[in-house]
């Protein structure tokens, strides 16, 4: 095969690959690839349509002609393990665009799990930062991705609270190019069509930390959140369902606050905890990890100790075990959700066509020393 000039439009694509593969006999999809001008992904995706209209068959390795009626040959491609090709120049791979929003806390392990798996997945990683709820940040460096970095799919994690997001993630969802999103859910469309992604299970996570908390003889089982947070209504939700499924009171207080930076926070948190002590709460769940800190910090400074008058597990343990007292936590796999992400990715830009995947990766509890036994 030789480099054509102009380059093909993709029904000229399929039909070369197929002239080529009767001539040639077994042809590689990176010998198609530099013969067509196009990268690896590309003509998988030829490939991928092919096989779903039956001019080609998938067997193991590779694709090959279907068999006509009088024995003919099987001519094939062989389709390379993504990635493992011999010599391959990682700066040369096809781009992956990945925007997160926070280049400092939670996020590192998530990207540094997507960017181990990129090479199994035969692409790189073009990595933006953004923030958690400016949306406009959020399309430009998206769409800085798309029109500069030539991104051929996405991994992303957008923002969903508002009317502007709901429009962003429309937007995302209707790119021409593969979208996973990260730690976020979200449907789309008059039928809510869910968007791909992977997310911890944080109703789970909630489950695990009051099913603990109950377990060192704790029933009354208080919450608190940031109300900036996506995460927290479905941490919200844990928290109330497995009260109520355990038997615990249910007339805990909870406290969905403002950012720990923000100004309105003390006072918030000290008409929290007036609350908690006067309900007689013994314990608390504190979703994220600087909530939980600056919370424990405070109740210290008015006397209420932890875990004595007070017992705390914290959500996310990016930094909880670093507090004094070291804090109990729930556990994000935060390196496999970024891995997960790049292989669902992957998948996508393999088989087009497969059904949507939306993958809950459940946390695991690392008990410390904030939420000892009761009395």
């Amino acid at each position: 095969m030789t480099l054509s000039e102009p380059p093909l439009l993709p029904d000229q694509r399929r039909e070369r690959l197929l002239a080529d593969l009767h001539a040639h006999g077994t042809l590689r999809v990176s010998e198609i690839a530099r013969a067509l001008g196009v990268t690896t992904v590309t003509v998988r995706r030829d490939i991928a349509q092919l096989a779903d209209e039956g001019a080609i068959e998938r067997v193991h390795g590779g694709i090959r002609l279907p068999r006509n009626g009088e024995g003919q040959p099987h001519f094939s491609v062989a389709v390379e393990e993504p990635g493992r090709s011999a010599g391959t120049d990682e700066a040369s791979l096809p781009a992956v665009g990945m925007v997160v929003p926070s280049l400092d806390y939670y996020w590192p392990e998530i990207v540094r799990g997507a960017r181990d798996a990129a090479p199994d997945a035969g692409v790189r990683i073009v990595l933006r930062g953004s923030s958690y709820d400016d949306v406009a940040d959020v399309r430009r460096q998206t769409a800085w991705l798309l029109e500069t970095a030539g991104i051929q799919g996405l991994l992303i994690a957008p923002p969903t609270l508002g009317d502007e997001a709901a429009q962003l993630i429309d937007w995302l969802a209707a790119l021409d190019i593969p979208v996973v999103f990260i730690e976020r859910t979200a449907t789309v469309g008059l039928y809510q069509e869910h968007v791909e992604s992977v997310s911890t299970d944080h109703a789970f996570g909630a489950s695990l930390a009051v099913r603990h908390l109950a377990a060192r003889g704790h029933r009354r089982v208080g919450f608190l959140a940031s109300a900036s947070s996506p995460h927290t209504p479905a941490v919200r939700r844990g928290w109330q369902q497995t009260t109520a499924a355990i038997g615990l009171e249910l007339d805990a207080p909870e406290l969905i606050s403002p950012d720990h930076r923000d100004p309105r926070w003390d006072a918030e948190i000290d008409r929290g905890i007036d609350a908690w002590l006067a309900a007689g709460t013994t314990a608390l769940l504190a979703h994220s990890d600087r909530e939980a800190i600056s919370l424990v910090a405070r109740c210290e400074e008015r006397g209420v100790h932890v875990p004595g008058d007070l017992a705390v597990v914290a959500f996310d343990d990016e930094v909880a075990g670093l507090a004094d007292p070291a804090l109990s936590a729930i556990r994000p796999a935060k390196y496999t959700i970024g891995e997960s992400a790049m292989q669902l990715l992957s998948k996508r830009l393999l088989d087009p066509g497969r059904p949507v995947h939306r993958v809950l990766i459940s946390p695991q509890l690392i008990v410390r020393d904030s939420s000892g036994t009761r009395g």
